[in-house]
């Protein structure tokens, strides 16, 4: 039976510096593991945030040393650790790499990999041009729900798939308990549809939801919302890590992810199953 657990949403400045990046990264997971936390996430691009074609092209090495980055943390402080977005190479073409979150277990192994399936091409008025689809390759698969008696379901989802609510049904119908979103998400539109957008997954879904964040300026003009959190199945926000980096933590119950599943049986209620 799951019992209760702390989980960790990190937030983070990441820069076009890998390097630095897994620097800053280890030190966040060292404080929510210091604080308690069995299941800490990652932001998406937490290893390297920068212009699409540097990220492109130094995807490989990216890859390589972010895989082994998080085996490394999660073995040493025998956690379970989502790292929610980063590139990794596609053999069939050269010029794109997915966009992919990798959950890895206390022993390093590996429990889910996902491509990213929306990519987000998006004309928002902040002097910033979002074509993700030109140096990134769609995933085509939802993630399989990782089920754990320790740590309950999990599902597993990245940033601008907030806003395709039939990929968390979808989630939900295969048992999933946690949703993680990490994200980059625009200042521009974080402002106003972040924290709706994962009230809004959460309830309709009776799920707790762990999105680790972007915050601040990463280079030039690209900001990010930030507001790290973590949501219980009512909606309620739990953590909010607002604008700086650091760690929004908060407990993860099994009985209140029961009490609220009876109260509101809105999963057993559905009709239409699409």
């Amino acid at each position: 039976m799951m019992k209760s657990y702390l989980a960790a949403a990190i937030q983070m400045t990441s820069k076009p510096d890998l390097a630095k990046n897994l620097l800053e990264a280890e030190e966040l997971i060292e404080l929510a593991v210091h604080q308690g936390a069995e299941l800490i996430g990652l932001p998406e691009n937490f290893a390297f945030l920068g212009k699409d074609h540097e990220k492109q092209a130094q995807a490989a090495e990216i890859a390589t040393a972010t895989e082994k980055f998080l085996k490394t943390m999660a073995q040493r402080f025998q956690v379970t650790i989502l790292g929610g977005g980063y590139p990794t190479p596609v053999d069939h073409e050269p010029t794109k790499a997915y966009n992919t979150a990798l959950l890895v277990a206390p022993d390093g192994s590996e429990l889910v990999r996902y491509h990213k399936v929306h990519l987000f091409d998006v004309n928002i008025p902040d002097e910033n041009t979002y074509q993700e689809s030109a140096t990134v390759m769609a995933g085509t698969e939802i993630a399989k729900v990782y089920h754990s008696e320790q740590l309950g379901n999990i599902g597993i989802s990245i940033c601008y798939d907030v806003r395709f609510p039939e990929l968390y049904r979808h989630l939900a119908k295969e048992g999933a308990e946690i949703l993680f979103i990490p994200a980059a998400f625009t200042a521009y539109t974080g402002k106003d549809h972040w924290q709706t957008l994962l009230q809004a997954r959460a309830i309709e879904n009776t799920c707790y939801v762990i999105a680790p964040a972007q915050t601040g300026n990463h280079y030039e003009r690209r900001y990010t919302h930030g507001h790290a959190m973590i949501i219980d199945p009512w909606g309620n926000i739990l953590a909010d890590a607002g604008k700086q980096p650091g760690v929004a933590i908060a407990e993860i119950k099994p009985q209140r992810l029961k009490k609220v599943r009876a109260q509101m049986p809105s999963l057993q209620h559905r009709v239409f199953n699409l």
